[in-house]
């Protein structure tokens, strides 16, 4: 006899009484994210065929290019949470303004943070994507919460992870209880455990950055890069580059293979270009929770107060 799969659902009713922080809706929060990564994961697999690719012609709140996959991976979230009953706010980095939901306070006691669709500029080219959210936590029962109390320090999440869409769908996520990856098993339509307790390699091959860019960088920055193509066999160089332009893809191959990511701070944009809430924090808290480091390059991402952009450095 075939053993029973491990569903995210059955993992998630047996792993409660250990979520850090989190109440009797956590599970529910999960699930939820789990069912937006289905209904994009289906939206993906037709996109050449359905008019879904190209961009709206709109620019999002950070003056980027909207693409169509990043305002209906977007109004997924919003649709999958607004009536969840498991959060009172939601915020988007393709949003101008957070959406509060009175209508799920004061049961929903959580705050979704997330990047819908990440790697956007690979939606028409049939490469990775992904979407990264954060989970806060909202513990006033006299009133909604304000705009600023959005903004918070990455030690303060009490979740974060991601989607990942690629050869298979997966959601990967911590809850400061280790890491675990949850893959999609389209024949029964369920996640099942794949991943336990997903720990970097000490050691990895490779590093991911958009080398492009090389010229804007600081002269410490290229020195450090340049260091990494040196021929070293005492260790382990050189190292070999793999860049996708999906965080998400880049980061879970991190996680399996250990290596390096970066995203350093340029001549235009000394502080990095990673969204410190919807993207470099939760990345960070996983990193972490996996044996891994995430720096600014000079201190710990997740310490950092300031709401702008963040440079990053995962290993």
């Amino acid at each position: 006899m075939s053993k029973f799969p491990l569903t995210l659902g059955r993992f998630l009713a047996e792993n409660q009484a250990s979520y850090r922080g989190a109440g009797d809706g956590f599970p529910s929060l999960i699930t939820q994210v789990g069912l937006v990564g289905k209904v994009i994961a289906q939206d993906l697999r037709r996109a050449g065929l359905l008019d879904i690719q190209g961009t709206t012609g709109d620019t999002n709140v950070q003056g980027e290019t909207v693409k169509k996959l990043d305002a209906i991976a977007n109004d997924a979230f919003v649709n999958a949470f607004q009536h969840s009953g498991s959060v009172c706010a939601l915020a988007s980095e393709e949003m101008e303004q957070p959406i509060v939901l009175p209508g799920n306070w004061p049961q929903g006691r959580y705050i979704l943070l997330f990047d819908p669709l990440d790697g956007s500029s690979n939606t028409d080219n049939n490469m990775p994507l992904g979407a990264i959210f954060s989970v806060i936590k909202h513990d006033r029962t006299d009133r909604l919460p304000t705009d600023d109390e959005l903004i918070r320090r990455g030690t303060e999440q009490v979740a974060a992870g991601y989607l990942l869409y690629g050869s298979s769908t997966m959601l990967v996520y911590t809850v400061g209880q280790g890491v675990y990856g949850f893959t999609l098993d389209p024949g029964i339509g369920e996640y099942v455990l794949s991943h336990e307790r997903m720990t970097i390699p000490e050691k990895g091959k490779v590093y991911s950055t958009n080398e492009g860019n090389y010229n804007k960088w600081p002269a410490g920055t290229k020195k450090y890069l340049d260091s990494l193509k040196v021929i070293d066999k005492a260790t382990g160089r050189p190292y070999s580059t793999r860049y996708t332009g999906c965080l998400v893809a880049d980061v879970h191959r991190l996680l399996l293979g250990g290596g390096i990511y970066l995203y350093p701070g340029e001549t235009d944009k000394p502080e990095g270009k990673l969204r410190l809430l919807y993207e470099a924090n939760p990345l960070a808290f996983v990193v972490e929770q996996a044996g891994g480091k995430a720096s600014t390059g000079t201190s710990r991402i997740m310490e950092v107060e300031n709401p702008r952009n963040c440079t990053s450095e995962y290993r």
